[in-house]
């Protein structure tokens, strides 16, 4: 009979890879801060959810109660009152409640028992209880493990820990798992822990995998779960488990994974920071080109260039943050080389590119350099400041929504560019789709952008700007086709990813595999309860206004706005589609208004670069006008071009 060890220890990487048939990995073990009761609840339930869909946002203290030969958990009906008004279904104690006999626990005197709550069943109940000296440990584990085929222990603090988890590792016998996490303090900085695990099938010494992060090195908490059930046979794995058993992926690399676990931990606090710097940096740029010494040529002619130049600066943002990825520098170092990158490409493209086709260099660049991040598994999205954040436990691969909507802008954009003079008529709409279906397969495909979210606002704006490029006026078959397109891009989506990811895609893992009615309906409370949230979050509720504000405008006055490009019929879709791709971002991802915001500021930089067109004619010439128009402007047949010298300075 199969049974399984889960040990809690204060140990780290160095320790665990030193002990042969280990593969080890970093565990995420938490969604948001680190805390070890809520980590416990959430290893018994196999699934998890942030902190604020719960009525009450931290769970209660919990501790062992001896009771006959087991335990009850004290707290125990508390946690399961607040997971039960959680908007997600989660069932505390799970795990143990699938186990026949339920769970065992073995502690050590004197060391906190809380680790115990993580073999409770439905009721709270610990089957069977043992606690005693720190030398007796093993024996007793041994004694339960006849009894209990789940068997939680505590392992003692220093030499003696590091000494019994080896011999658990060494004594380990065939059909024996064994699963070792991190113990960690309650404290800020745990959100990563250490874990291990032995007996897996193939040879051991590996880097821990699962399907819920889809990256090597990286499991859950919620993966602990599956993982035991499987090895017990005890299947199929409920339906309200979210995790996904562990596997193994590749060879034990340690320094990799200590650089990798080290650079995750940075992430959230660079991010803003970075971001603040670039804007800093194009500011000073404008600052400096206003000075009325710099230049023979004056002012104007420099302004307009600094437009040009940070604008694609910051939409080379995605490609630069790859290389703070690769190099992991220190923070002011890191923020030097986005900084300095972003201006130096933004200004190379901005000297070989005639303007407005500047926007396709960072549009294809960066498209082309996360896909091929994606597929080659170099794992530089992950780490960079625009990747996913997988410490904040929430996801852990492909294009995060920080970017979705923002690369749908700019590639929308970058057609425009190339479309540019545009008429409206079917090869322009062709061109429009052709660059949005790609950009859906990018940021879907399970093996590249795995973005459910992102197929639906890539194809619902690129519809739109495909739509307004036709010729003749809106119709119902066309307004058919934009309500509809979503749906199109989501059974291509569960097309792709059965053909190239076996069904293990996000999508069609998640949404056409569900166990149940609830998998469906807990998938779109998860999503709108995180939008929600995420809506009153820090100055979440002022930047949503300002961009709701500054899209407002724009739409209203478009035409100014498109002035530079003389009302361009390519631009004007473009940008339609690019605001359509937030707005529908917001209301189907679970990041809600962050989608919004981004788009919004992609649509800023976008504009800005128009707005510092050269002065004088481009290589492609003046803006292409209508018959109609250029009879009517014929008594002022120069207009449009002093209109655009005038806008671009």
């Amino acid at each position: 009979m199969g049974s399984v060890v889960l040990a809690f220890a204060p140990t780290d990487e160095a320790e665990l890879a030193s002990m042969k048939g280990l593969s080890v990995g970093i565990l995420s073990a938490t969604q948001g801060a680190y805390a070890t009761r809520q980590m416990l609840l959430d290893i018994t339930q196999g699934a998890r959810v942030a902190y604020s869909a719960y009525p009450k946002a931290h769970p209660p203290a919990l501790s062992l109660r001896a009771a006959g030969s087991g335990a009850t958990v004290f707290g125990w009906q508390a946690a399961r009152r607040r997971a039960e008004g959680a908007r997600q279904l989660l069932r505390p104690g799970l795990l143990a409640a699938q186990i026949p006999g339920g769970a065992a626990y073995a502690g050590v005197a004197g060391i906190d028992d809380i680790n115990g709550a993580a073999g409770a069943d439905r009721n709270g109940h610990v089957a069977a209880l043992s606690v005693g000296p720190p030398s007796t440990l093993l024996a007793r584990v041994a004694a339960l493990r006849r009894s209990s085929r789940l068997v939680i222990a505590d392992l003692p603090a220093g030499a003696g820990g590091v000494a019994d988890l080896r011999a658990l590792s060494a004594g380990r016998g065939a059909g024996e798992l064994l699963i070792v996490v991190q113990r960690a303090p309650d404290a800020p900085g745990h959100e990563l822990l250490w874990a291990a695990v032995g007996g897996l099938k193939g040879a051991g010494g590996g880097e821990l995998s699962s399907q819920t992060t889809n990256e090597r090195g990286l499991i859950a908490a919620v993966d602990l779960a599956p993982t035991v059930l499987r090895h017990l046979g005890l299947a199929p794995i409920p339906p309200d488990m979210r995790g996904y058993p562990i596997r193994t992926d590749g060879p034990l690399r340690s320094t990799s994974l200590r650089s990798l676990k080290g650079r995750l931990e940075v992430i959230s606090a660079r991010r803003l920071k970075a971001l603040a710097c670039l804007l800093s940096a194009w500011a000073l740029l404008l600052g400096l080109s206003c000075l009325p010494w710099v230049g023979r040529s004056g002012p104007q002619r420099h302004r307009a260039w600094a437009m040009r130049v940070g604008a694609l600066g910051v939409l080379w943002a995605p490609v630069a943050v790859l290389l703070g990825a690769a190099l992991e520098p220190s923070a002011p170092v890191e923020y030097g080389t986005i900084v300095l990158a972003c201006l130096a490409l933004g200004a190379l493209t901005d000297l070989l590119a005639a303007w407005p086709r500047a926007l396709l260099a960072p549009a294809l660049v960066a498209v082309f350099a996360l896909a091929a991040d994606a597929l080659a598994g170099t794992q530089l999205l992950m780490r960079s400041l625009l990747g996913p954040d997988p410490a904040l436990g929430v996801r852990f691969y492909g294009i995060g929504n920080e970017l979705k909507s923002g690369l749908a802008v700019l590639v929308l954009a970058a057609t425009a560019g190339v479309l540019y003079p545009a008429t409206r008529g079917r090869a322009a709409a062709r061109t429009m789709a052709l660059a949005g279906v790609a950009l859906a397969l990018v940021e879907g495909a399970a093996r590249i952008g795995a973005g459910v979210g992102g197929v639906i606002l890539v194809t619902a704006g690129t519809a739109v700007a495909t739509v307004m490029l036709l010729p003749g006026r809106m119709t119902r078959r066309r307004a058919l086709i934009v309500l509809g397109s979503p749906v199109a891009g989501l059974v291509v989506l569960a097309a792709v990813d059965l053909a190239t990811a076996h069904g293990t895609g996000h999508f069609t893992g998640s949404v056409l595999h569900a166990r149940s009615t609830a998998d469906v309906r807990d998938i779109i409370v998860r999503r709108y309860t995180a939008a929600y949230d995420e809506l009153r979050h820090g100055a979440m509720p002022a930047a949503t206004a300002l961009a709701l504000a500054a899209a407002a405008l724009g739409v209203r006055r478009r035409r100014g706005l498109l002035a530079p490009v003389g009302g361009d019929p390519a631009w004007l879709a473009a940008l339609a589609g690019g605001l359509t791709a937030g707005v529908v971002g917001a209301f189907t991802e679970d990041s809600g208004p962050v989608l919004l915001v981004v788009a919004v500021f992609a649509l800023g930089c976008v504009t800005t670069y128009l707005w510092g067109r050269p002065r004088g004619p481009t290589a492609h010439g003046p803006p292409r006008r209508s018959p109609e128009a250029a009879r009517a402007d014929a008594p002022h047949a120069d207009a449009p071009q002093l209109s655009a010298t005038r806008n671009g300075g």
